[in-house]
């Protein structure tokens, strides 16, 4: 098997982490200087691996190699949340890179190809898994036009011209040149580290649908406006929320999870009655029968508060991905590796959070790998992994992605 150098993944990891270093986490929102230079190392990382690297239209590092005859896509995404963690992406990302280097110092795997991948805006700072759709087609022009900064509104295209990507050609997939996709993650939950196991086998990726909920009412004076003529957008959503929360766990199953995420007061000053109110709301489940029980639940609750008054209320959808079964032999020669490197410290598991694989599951079977997260943190600074499961899921990786190529037709 392709023997990996765990000193070495680390220290790559860490070396990742500087780029936008916050606290023991990483500040590297999605086309800022910081990740276009770290895009540029990755791709220098990758040529010095021996494969043809390129920094393509949308920012996705790929990585190819020309000679084998058989090839596995490996990556994840290198930009971060906004004071996230410093594994959460570039774990996949480098596993990729020291596999390829590990398939290319072993004469025995000399036909068996490992192709590379760092997608780019996975976190949706512009858009919802950019890169990936990109590369499987399914982002055109005209969404590109369109899209802009969730947080400062500055359009993709303004964006991609400032990072030095615009004019670059996007690089589309072609299905016939791969067995297939696998990804490697934190898990970003607390399953595997409260169950003191070491490697993650994914059976599913969760959907996720996501709403915007807005509430209009009166915008007036704090000081003069009596109670009782007030239509207070931001009461009217305190307790469509609290509705929200009451409703949902008579509908959830074991492993749905709701959250209102981001709530917007207009004009949101101290001494003016709301006028207007937002919040997103987003529920996961890997059942899709499940998904439509609470879009149905909530559209009800959404149309109950809009009847009630005193608050206009209305509902729209904002994005939603389906749930994603990860390729079943790809499931097998994942937990067979695991197996052989960790007998007895794995699981097979739903993946509660979305990832670039199951992008790629519509082109391509597709795979995923979790090694544990400590106290289940994600999405912070203080995010982290024991150096110990680093180094044996990136042994893992490579027996499984072995496993995979070998197995293929």
């Amino acid at each position: 098997m392709p023997s990996i150098d765990g000193r070495r993944v680390v220290a790559d990891l860490k070396r990742l982490a500087e780029f936008g270093r916050y606290k023991t986490g990483v500040h590297r929102p999605t086309y800022a200087p910081v990740d276009v230079e770290s895009r540029h190392w990755l791709a220098e990382k990758l040529r010095e691996a021996g494969l043809d690297a390129v920094i393509d239209g949308i920012g996705n590092v790929i990585g190819r190699n020309p000679k084998a005859r058989r090839r596995l896509l490996v990556g994840s995404h290198s930009e971060t949340q906004p004071y996230g963690g410093w594994l959460d992406g570039s774990l996949g990302v480098i596993y990729g890179l020291e596999l390829a280097r590990a398939f290319a110092a072993d004469p025995g795997c000399a036909e068996l190809g490992i192709e590379v991948a760092a997608w780019a805006d996975e976190e949706g700072h512009y858009g919802n898994f950019l890169g990936s759709r990109s590369f499987t087609d399914a982002l055109s022009d005209e969404e590109i036009d369109q899209t802009r900064g969730r947080d400062n509104g500055t359009p993709l295209r303004e964006a991609l011209e400032r990072a030095g990507f615009a004019g670059r050609p996007r690089d589309r997939v072609d299905p016939s040149r791969y067995i297939g996709y696998l990804e490697a993650h934190i898990e970003q939950g607390d399953t595997l580290d409260t169950s003191g196991l070491r490697i993650g086998v994914v059976e599913t990726i969760v959907g996720i649908w996501n709403y915007r909920v807005s509430l209009v009412g009166e915008q007036n004076h704090a000081g003069t406006t009596r109670m009782v003529r007030r239509r207070d957008a931001g009461v009217a959503m305190v307790r469509l929320a609290t509705r929200i929360h009451d409703r949902f766990p008579e509908i959830a199953g074991p492993r749905t999870v709701w959250t209102i995420g981001r709530i917007l007061l207009e004009p949101n000053a101290p001494t003016v009655v709301p006028g207007r109110a937002e919040m997103q709301v987003q529920f996961r489940d890997a059942d899709l029968d499940r998904l439509a029980a609470f879009e149905k639940a909530l559209h009800e609750l959404v149309n109950e508060a809009d009847r009630a008054g005193p608050c206009a209320c209305k509902i729209e959808p904002i994005a939603r991905t389906e749930p994603r079964h990860m390729d079943s032999g790809f499931q097998d020669q994942i937990e067979a590796a695991a197996e052989q490197h960790a007998s007895g410290m794995h699981m097979r598991l739903p993946s509660a959070a979305g990832h670039d694989a199951a992008v790629l599951s519509y082109r391509m079977p597709a795979g995923m790998m979790f090694i544990p997260s400590l106290r289940g943190i994600s999405h912070h600074w203080s995010e982290d992994t024991k150096e110990e499961d680093i180094v044996l899921g990136a042994q893992v990786f490579a027996d499984a992605a072995e496993r995979i190529l070998r197995s293929a037709h």
